[in-house]
């Protein structure tokens, strides 16, 4: 696994500075928050209603609104295309981050 310069990362411990380096822009965290925030209210729905509708509704939140933080606002490429999982556990964690005021809104 490598970032985007080409270096090798290891661990998640690597790779999340970089994570947190492509979100420098306050309106990519903030739609990244937003798009977490729809994502998990989809999928508590989907546990609820049982309806698999809400499960394609939380992929297009969650991945939709990142995106157009990278895209707009970032002018990057966000990492989901190089490191799929690597990614997502850095947008949870940083989702946890901006919980706990340790990542600005």
């Amino acid at each position: 696994m490598s970032t985007q310069t080409g270096k090798k990362v290891a661990s998640f411990a690597e790779f999340y500075p970089t994570y947190l380096a492509q979100h420098a822009n306050r309106t990519c965290r903030r739609l990244h928050f937003i798009g977490s925030t729809l994502a998990l209210l989809a999928l508590i729905m989907l546990v609820l209603t049982g309806n698999f509708w809400w499960l394609l509704a939380a992929i297009l939140c969650g991945y939709g609104f990142a995106w157009v933080g990278h895209f707009v606002y970032e002018k990057n490429r966000p990492a989901t295309f190089q490191q799929p999982l690597y990614s997502l556990m850095g947008d949870w964690m940083m989702y946890k981050q901006m919980l706990e005021g340790k990542i600005s809104f």
